[in-house]
């Protein structure tokens, strides 16, 4: 009896020291795994998410996720994620370009494949509910001493006054010494200009550059000589009035080119569909809506690779074609926000970009008259040299005029970035910036959307370039116009970084995409891998009780200046309506957003609401129209049309 009680004495003894190793071993990751069991529990608590609100990663099959580039919310309620070739070079050269159509209120998705690399294009929304979507990569980059083929650029000349020529890509040059280059991108050469007659003809050829690249590797192609060069395969007749006129053929660094493509998707057809081409080639544009209908393409790396000198066109939905404003003149670095104010034509430029372009030139905020083209600047800001990949968004309801620049960081891959929030008051007679609060820390890349209840999300971004060292920010903010106040909100799983959006979904969340780190590791040794996973932020409102406010029925248009009476049961409640527009973004770059407040009136069966008068305000396209209540709570917002007007511009 007593030989067994010992044995059983031993055995607990064994079991508990075990137990007390086993705990020594894994506190550390006990107490990890209590206090990420605390956390979910705080964040899913009612209270919590009444105070902060709420994120939920969604769960896309492996099979339709893409690299989220660029994302649009469709006239459809559906959103348009397009990856292109999504920054993936193999993507490129197997032609594998890509795009999902995902639908919010049923979580649905399916790819649809896209027509050309629409990779680092630019986009807007069309008065009649198409997406525009111009230029993209014609051709990736070539770093220092990973270039074998000897290129530049080659001038294409046209003597002919009779014909037009048109050179397909592939078309092959031949020096004076016989070094053969080919054309990456076909050449569209109009007729020569003649004037005058007999002895006083004169005959202009008209020119077009085109990016041409030895077809031997070596540095046998190389040159820094002025030389003429064949076109190969010409008949003798035309080979004497179409040649091309070389400069500089290197094997340094060779930048993105951009395409001159642009095409349109359908949201009710869900396709695509090719439009004229643009005057200039264009990677990294921006393309920003006009009161008439009519949109304004600025900025990009050209089909050499340069920055675009300031060439200017503007696209017409009447006629699906692109015309150059050879009037309107002004450089910009890559993805420059530019906005319409509520005075038709007058354009501002926040100062904001995505880069590419030199430290000193076109970074400067102004205001941009689109009929004369004088630019004055605008004074004020704080961090001046810090906006490359900062956020521009109007504050409140654009009624107000009031804009926010929010972070950015150096020219470049620079470690420095900046929390700034500074204010420009369009309505001032002598605009300037003025200070506004500061976040916690420093951010490039935020994503900034406004809210039906006249909050704007802040959310992402990282403290240094493409997120390296691990500095992605994982928070998110909820800037109030009213009071100027930053608030907390619940903070995201996912980080967000370079090629991230975010887009204002009908149901009042908010839909964030994409993320291009440049490492994975906080030492910067695992190459970085894009981000496929969608979050979707639940607001505070979402979560406060009771019945949200409901449209019973809305018109399919709204047209400025029209009074029209919107069914809801509660309407002694509403406290305000708004039109938000269904916006676009890529590279933290969103000039399409913009919530327009409607005066209101109860009336019989309903609410009645103005739409205000002034053409500026009110780009033509789809809106969401929602009403919010005395709470701050929003309906389900309902797809609305305000009409296009038709302003005349000098052309």
């Amino acid at each position: 009896m007593r030989v067994a009680n010992t044995r059983r004495v031993r055995q607990i003894v064994l079991v508990v020291l075990g137990a007390v190793v086993l705990l020594g071993v894994n506190v550390p990751p006990a107490f990890s795994y209590i206090n990420e069991w605390r956390h979910e529990q705080l964040i899913n608590s009612p209270d919590y998410e009444r105070a902060f609100g709420h994120w939920d990663t969604i769960d896309v099959p492996d099979d339709r996720r893409v690299n989220a580039i660029h994302a649009a919310l469709l006239s459809s309620g559906k959103v348009l994620l397009i990856a292109g070739s999504g920054n993936k070079e193999d993507m490129f050269a197997t032609r594998a370009l890509k795009s999902l159509l995902y639908d919010p209120a049923t979580g649905q998705s399916r790819m649809i494949p896209v027509p050309d690399d629409m990779f680092c294009g630019g986009q807007t929304t069309l008065p009649d509910g198409r997406l525009l979507v111009a230029g993209g990569t014609q051709r990736y980059e070539r770093l220092d001493g990973a270039v074998t083929n000897a290129a530049g650029t080659m001038t294409v000349k046209n003597e002919d006054p009779n014909a037009p020529m048109v050179l397909p890509a592939g078309t092959v040059f031949v020096s004076p010494t016989g070094v053969r280059y080919r054309a990456d991108a076909e050449t569209r050469l109009p007729p020569a200009q003649k004037t005058g007659q007999g002895r006083r003809t004169q005959v202009v050829a008209s020119e077009e550059p085109v990016f041409v690249e030895a077809v031997d590797p070596g540095p046998g192609a190389l040159t820094t000589a002025p030389a003429q060069y064949q076109v190969e395969g010409l008949a003798p007749d035309v080979a004497r009035n179409v040649y091309g006129q070389g400069q500089q053929m290197t094997l340094r660094k060779q930048d993105y080119q951009g395409t001159n493509k642009a095409y349109t998707f359908d949201p009710v057809g869900e396709t695509w569909s090719q439009v004229s081409d643009m005057v200039f080639h264009r990677w990294y544009a921006t393309l920003t809506p006009m009161s008439d209908g009519r949109v304004l393409t600025v900025a990009g790396l050209d089909g050499a690779g340069e920055v675009l000198n300031g060439q200017t066109e503007i696209f017409d939905p009447a006629t699906n074609a692109f015309s150059e404003r050879k009037d309107l003149t002004r450089y910009f670095p890559t993805y420059p926000a530019i906005f319409e104010t509520a005075q038709a034509g007058r354009m501002v430029y926040t100062g904001a970009n995505a880069g590419y372009g030199p430290a000193e030139k076109g970074r400067e905020p102004g205001v941009w008259d689109t009929d004369t083209g004088a630019f004055a600047a605008i004074p004020g800001m704080r961090d001046p040299d810090l906006l490359e990949t900062a956020g521009s968004a109007w504050v409140g309801p654009v009624n107000d005029q009031r804009l926010a620049v929010v972070g950015g960081g150096g020219v470049g891959e620079s470690p420095r970035s900046t929390g700034r929030i500074d204010y420009l008051d369009l309505r001032d007679p002598a605009p300037h910036f003025t200070a506004g609060p500061s976040l916690p820390e420093g951010v490039r890349y935020p994503n900034l959307v406004n809210l039906p209840d006249d909050t704007m999300l802040i959310s992402g971004g990282s403290r240094d370039y493409r997120g390296k060292g691990g500095t992605n920010n994982h928070i998110a903010r909820l800037l109030h116009p009213d009071t100027g106040q930053i608030t907390d909100a619940a903070d995201p799983a996912v980080g967000r970084d370079y090629h991230t959006e975010a887009l204002l979904l009908p149901d009042g969340r908010v839909l964030t995409a994409g993320s291009d780190p440049l490492f994975d590791d906080q030492q910067n040794l695992v190459p970085g891998t894009f981000e496929q996973r969608i979050e979707i932020y639940s607001p505070p409102y979402i979560f406060q009780g009771g019945a949200r406010p409901t449209i019973t029925n809305a018109p399919p248009t709204l047209a400025r200046g029209q009074t029209a009476t919107i069914p809801t049961p509660d309407p002694e409640h509403i406290r305000s309506a708004r039109l938000v527009k269904a916006s676009t973004a890529t590279h933290v770059t969103t000039t399409d957003m913009r919530s327009v407040a409607l005066d209101t009136a109860p009336t019989a069966g309903g609410l009645s609401v103005t739409v205000p008068e002034e053409p500026g305000l009110t780009p033509p396209g789809p809106y969401l129209l929602f009403l919010v209540d005395d709470r701050g709570v929003p309906s389900v917002g309902s797809m609305v049309s305000v009409g296009p007007g038709r302003r005349a511009l000098p052309d």
